[in-house]
């Protein structure tokens, strides 16, 4: 196979930081290649480069694309070659159709009048070949987040795609929509198109995967070509991480004491849409020490449960009790919710979890202002004692706590939620999706830290999608769908198998 894209000794620099450092990739025609790596390792710098956001001339190192040498001085100058870069953070329109999503930029229009006969036509046509049945005039924002990534995708074909890049393209989508996604590239793939994907699923890396790249601090480690070796998820570990990971998640001591949190009969109705009721009857508890999960699929009301538990920041005509050590508690506002020991880490931490544009320092106490200050004046001397401790013990990789969380990686992100939440002292710790979007590497530094809170004797209650991670990390699994509990596993016997039965069974 001819290679369709070569880039050479890549160096990137940034003021004070060697992002990249002598990369090397090579895609060849008709591929789908992986790029792996540790958050920060440089993947989407390179990307970003690649695509022309960091414009021929920022760079050292060269780039050949269909054999000849490639100087791309932005996004669109790359567009016109046929490279279409889909980021984790889709770039749709929410509140226009997907017609107008999908030539936005690229209007058909005549004499500046656009010509919407052709152009429903032609959005018809590209949603057929990826699969989606919608109307072309459905407005985005109605479209869950596995159709709006097959949006983004038919977009890229308008262009006339040669090369796809997606970064994290599953990362927010469920198990059903994710192997849509990556039947999808197989299909694309059958078509001519080459792609090259970021993930941090090493399993789906493996399925679709022709060719694996690995990049680590800035550097190339290693390519490995799956049509002639046999690629393991624990090789491409030890090149990202660079050790062996033997054990995915970290050993502790199972030993539950004595009971911290009940919720019973907990009722939760549809915050836009009276008529349905969204959780049903749940019954809950978790004990200090303890690690409990909750497994589900997509939509079955776990984020709901936690949010209508953290102060009702879901639903409406929410009931039932919450008791905190056989105490009634109020967790009817979020104020009330924390004072009462309940601390939530949300599954969002760009958009609910943190002021992105605010430094390490403000963000970590932000949820507890009142034990920096006095009289409404916050010390600011000891909100930097306070981050500053949290940055040693969360082991936060920055130069600084005065650098804004925004350039942080997505792993580093999440010890300043954790940070966030830890100072304001709970009793009971809700993770939801805890590791979505990090690395292998920085989610054992996660696991690690939340057996610390295990052993301290925090009540942790965790959400994720991820079952592997319920399995390796919990003590007991409650199993939900549909909004209600289907299910209760301990640990010593609980699998995959079992807690999709009780999914489909119930």
């Amino acid at each position: 196979m001819t290679a369709l894209l070569e880039m050479r000794a890549i160096t990137k620099t940034f003021p004070g930081v060697k992002a990249l450092d002598q990369v090397n990739l090579i895609v060849r025609q008709g591929e789908i290649h992986a790029i792996c790596g540790e958050n920060g390792a440089g993947k989407s710098t390179l990307m970003k480069v690649l695509s022309g956001v960091y414009p021929a001339g920022s760079y050292e190192g060269e780039i050949h694309y269909e054999g000849k040498i490639a100087q791309f001085r932005d996004i669109r100058d790359s567009e016109d070659r046929g490279i279409i870069i889909i980021h984790q953070e889709l770039a749709l329109v929410p509140l226009l159709s997907i017609a107008e999503n999908l030539f936005i930029g690229n209007e058909r229009a005549k004499g500046g009048v656009i010509n919407w006969q052709d152009t429903f036509r032609q959005t018809e046509a590209l949603l057929k070949k990826v699969g989606l049945k919608e109307p072309p005039a459905t407005q985005v924002d109605k479209l869950g987040v596995g159709k709006q990534q097959l949006v983004e995708i038919a977009k890229a074909l308008s262009k006339d795609v040669r090369l796809l890049i997606l970064d994290e393209p599953t990362a927010a989508l469920s198990e059903s929509d994710s192997q849509a996604l990556l039947d999808l590239l197989l299909e694309l793939k059958a078509q001519g198109v080459t792609s090259i994907i970021i993930s941090h699923k090493l399993n789906e890396v493996k399925r679709v995967a022709d060719s694996v790249t690995v990049i680590r601090d800035g550097t190339t480690v290693s390519t490995l070509d799956a049509r002639s070796e046999s690629i393991t998820e624990d090789r491409i570990v030890r090149d990202m991480v660079g050790r062996d990971m033997a054990h995915r998640y970290p050993d502790r001591p199972r030993r539950a004491g004595e009971m911290v949190m009940e919720v019973a009969d907990w009722r939760v109705w549809h915050p836009d849409h009276a008529e349905r009721q969204v959780i049903k009857g749940v019954k809950l508890n978790v004990r200090a020490g303890e690690v409990v999960g909750i497994a589900g699929l997509m939509g079955s009301g776990r984020t709901e449960f936690a949010m209508s538990l953290f102060g009702h920041s879901y639903g409406r005509r929410i009931s039932g009790t919450v008791q905190i050590h056989g105490k009634p508690v109020d967790t009817s506002t979020v104020s009330r919710a924390i004072e009462a020991g309940l601390a939530y880490v949300t599954e969002d931490r760009k958009s609910l979890g943190l002021i992105l544009d605010e430094t390490i320092q403000r963000n970590t106490t932000l949820a507890n202002l009142g034990a920096v200050s006095k009289a409404g004046v916050i010390n600011e001397a000891r909100e930097t004692e306070v981050a500053e401790s949290y940055r040693a013990a969360m082991r936060i990789r920055t130069p600084s706590v005065f650098q804004k969380v925004m350039n942080l990686s997505g792993g580093n992100q999440q010890k300043v939620v954790l940070s966030k939440w830890l100072f304001t002292e709970p009793e009971v710790l809700i993770l939801d999706e805890p590791t979505r979007g990090i690395d292998v590497g920085a989610k054992y530094e996660i696991y690690s830290i939340i057996n610390d809170l295990s052993a301290q004797g925090k009540a942790v209650l965790m959400i994720s999608s991820e079952m592997p991670e319920l399995l390796g990390m919990c003590d007991r699994i409650y199993v939900m769908n549909e909004g209600a509990f289907v299910g209760e596993l301990p640990a010593a016997e609980a699998t995959q198998e079992r807690i999709m039965s009780l999914i489909v069974t119930e």
